[in-house]
């Protein structure tokens, strides 16, 4: 897996994005416009007809009677798309579909139909169309930092650091169950009592936890460099005009083409803009060194206290059957912490956050989206809470997780209850 599954991830990544923008599907909607207007002359005239533009993907046709579901069903039309008569005063519409068209679709045919209704109000309130123009305003709202004045981008970087939380979750989650497995069968093959005799217990359960650490971590990094150059080497083969900025080049050239084209260099500005503001995010406002450390000492951290609780499980029990009962109170934190990151990226400062990536149990998930945000001066003493209770709240978990590995190790036949566990907690050594 350590080769395949990069190929995997890289093979799922190119696959998905090359469907996805080859989804050309071309969709033959019906209008069915039922806003039949009289005229002073006694014609009827429709609201709706030939109001709306023909897509890439969407061509419209005109009747002002339903089709049946049978004859839907058996006509040439992809979607019909139904408007009654009260749509001005109710703005709401039906869209039947053989098959769902995608969301770029879906919000095409939106966007006309709310052109056509705000063109209507428009006349209805003796508004021209170039008055609605000059008191149209789209806010461009920034949000500034106080302590640099410049634009924030803490949304965006929370983003990047749920990302880090979501793999240290996956490992955690992974490499734990494989701690408590290998315990399980060495315990069930009696392979324990051999190995025990020259090592003791809490020397072998750390010896099974920090190995496969340093085998999920050597793993980890060859899926990144991996993936990352076979995900590289399939867009400039298969993408080619997705690599190397070949769209914004194209877009320059026509520039220089056509030099009188306001709209194609407006274009080209707002480009420049977006790749300044992806590059200042990725190369400026993300403190990689201060990540990547802060990942490695997140992910071994919350790996040796969540495995420590795995193994002490695995010895506790003698089949995977009994595991459920102990399974969730150790679970529970580690989901808790994934729902408190994805609400972080709503709310990224909010008290949740905070609390949250203090606590042993979760900080190793909610920390990385804080520090992918940054700390400041004022600030870092809660890194370094955060770091300090880490390691405290691994040493303590660990010790008890040894005194339970110590006495589940050698016992069988018996079923373990929350109870008995404790008691094995006050046993001496």
């Amino acid at each position: 897996m350590t080769i395949l599954g990069p190929i995997l991830i890289a093979g799922l990544m190119v696959a998905a994005i090359y469907m996805g923008l080859s989804d050309d599907t071309a969709y033959n909607v019906l209008v069915i416009d039922q806003t039949k207007i009289k005229t002073d002359d006694g014609k009827d005239i429709y609201l709706f007809k030939n109001k709306f533009t023909k897509g890439k993907q969407v061509n419209f046709e005109y009747n002002d009677k339903i089709l049946t579901k049978e004859e839907f069903e058996n006509s040439a039309y992809g979607l019909m798309l139904i408007i009654n008569e009260n749509i001005i005063e109710s703005p709401s519409a039906e869209l039947m579909f053989k098959k769902l068209p995608s969301l770029k679709v879906r919000s095409f045919i939106k966007a006309e139909v709310e052109k056509v209704i705000e063109k209507e109000k428009l006349k209805l309130n003796n508004i021209s169309e170039n008055q609605y123009e000059s008191i149209r305003t789209d806010l461009n709202l920034l949000t500034i930092d106080s302590k640099d004045g410049a634009k924030s981008f803490k949304q965006e970087q929370a983003v990047i650091g749920f990302i880090f939380a979501v793999v240290i979750y996956f490992f955690i989650f992974m490499y734990g169950v494989q701690v408590m497995r290998g315990v399980m069968e060495e315990k069930s093959n009696r392979i324990v009592e051999v190995v025990i005799s020259s090592v003791k217990p809490f020397q072998l359960m750390m010896g099974k936890i920090i190995g496969i650490a340093l085998v999920g971590l050597t793993q980890f990094l060859l899926w990144i460099v991996l993936t990352s150059t076979l995900v590289t080497v399939s867009q400039a083969f298969i993408f080619p005009n997705l690599s190397n900025g070949a769209n914004y080049i194209e877009k320059i050239q026509m520039a220089e083409k056509v030099q009188n084209e306001v709209a194609v260099k407006q274009d080209i500005e707002m480009d420049k803009a977006a790749i300044n503001e992806i590059g200042e995010l990725i190369f400026y406002r993300i403190n990689w060194p201060l990540m990547l450390g802060m990942f490695v000492f997140y992910f071994l951290g919350g790996y040796l206290i969540y495995a420590a609780l795995f193994a002490a499980v695995g010895a506790a029990v003698d089949n995977e059957t009994d595991t459920q009962q102990f399974m969730m109170p150790i679970t529970l934190p580690l989901i808790f912490a994934f729902v408190v990151s994805e609400f972080a990226l709503t709310n990224p400062e909010g008290n949740s956050v905070f609390w949250f990536s203090i606590i042993p149990l979760t900080s190793p998930i909610v920390m990385m989206v804080r520090v992918a945000m940054g700390f400041e001066g004022s600030t870092i003493w809660q890194l370094w809470i955060s770091m300090t209770l880490l390691m405290c709240g691994f040493v303590l978990i660990t010790w008890m997780a040894g005194k339970i590995y110590r006495t589940g190790i050698l016992m069988y036949g018996k079923k373990v209850s929350y109870k008995e566990i404790f008691k094995w907690l006050r046993y001496k050594n």
